[in-house]
């Protein structure tokens, strides 16, 4: 085989190894079908994480994700110089029916080194996913709260 050939299996492998990564990881991503079109469930995942401190640092309603701002898990910040874990968001909606949306939440945690403008960020296994699928929970907590409170017949 040419070392064209070769090089381009090596190529071919990698990109292979990628998405196979990527498909693995996705398969591990907590998420949960609601009874609720995808307006509704944006509007209660932003009242819901506001309600738990989050910050949305990137958002594009009409792909239907954001990103929240990063948050300390055991970080130490001394004002030119920080070191510690954080971790950070990215919820992903989508339709899948007439009245129906799949959100999904993903969390980062990575250590990260700050000194003054200089950062570097390593990626941490998170230890679980309570974080993720609390977060699930206040979003469908949330789609509840906004329903109307049915009331009973009029006698």
């Amino acid at each position: 085989m040419s070392r064209t050939g070769r090089l381009g299996l090596v190529v071919l492998a990698a990109g292979l190894g990628l998405v196979g990564a990527r498909l693995s990881r996705a398969a591990d991503v907590p998420s949960r079908t609601l009874a609720a079109p995808v307006d509704r469930v944006w509007t209660a995942t932003d009242s819901a994480l506001k309600r738990l401190g989050w910050e949305i640092e990137q958002s594009d309603r009409a792909v239907g994700w954001l990103v929240t701002a990063p948050r300390d898990l055991d970080f130490k910040d001394y004002a030119v110089y920080g070191k510690g874990l954080r971790h950070k968001l990215r919820i992903a909606m989508k339709a899948v029916g007439e009245g129906r949306t799949t959100v999904s939440v993903e969390r980062e945690v990575y250590a990260e080194e700050r000194i003054l403008w200089m950062i570097e960020r390593t990626p941490v296994a998170a230890p679980d996913r309570t974080v993720e699928t609390g977060i699930l929970d206040a979003i469908e907590q949330a789609l509840l709260g906004a329903r109307p409170v049915p009331t009973s017949a009029p006698v």
